[in-house]
């Protein structure tokens, strides 16, 4: 089992399918990384060398943030926006969508489970 970026990637995908499983990495970036470092995409990982392997693990490390600075990055922007105080921030702290969306009906991934009101039957 190949460990890149501190992610047990499974060795019986293709390469960039694999790559895809590190926080950060998606399809396209996956891709990219195989096409710079010379690597077909219909490899499998187990049939990397152990060369192969430090290039890519290499290549992460110089050019992309990945797995926990990323998380540690993106609670910092979210925890700045609270220490504002603005919209974003009051929005973030109550649990409620950030981003415009409506909350009369719906947002119930944000707010959670729907709590029942006594004597609202109607």
């Amino acid at each position: 089992m190949a460990r890149i970026a501190g992610v047990n990637i499974p060795t019986a995908k293709r390469v960039p399918i694999a790559l895809s499983y590190i926080h950060g990495i998606g399809p396209q970036v996956a891709k990219d990384i195989c096409e710079s470092i010379g690597i077909e995409e219909g490899r499998r990982v187990n049939e990397l060398s152990d060369a192969e392997v430090l290039q890519i693990r290499e290549y992460i490390d110089a050019n992309l943030t990945v797995e926990g600075d990323l998380r540690r990055e993106r609670a910092v922007n979210v925890k700045r926006l609270m220490d504002l105080g603005s919209y974003r921030g009051l929005r973030h702290r109550r649990g409620l969508p950030v981003r415009g969306q409506r909350t009369h009906t719906n947002a119930r991934t944000r707010k959670g489970p729907a709590k029942p009101i006594a004597g609202k039957k109607k």
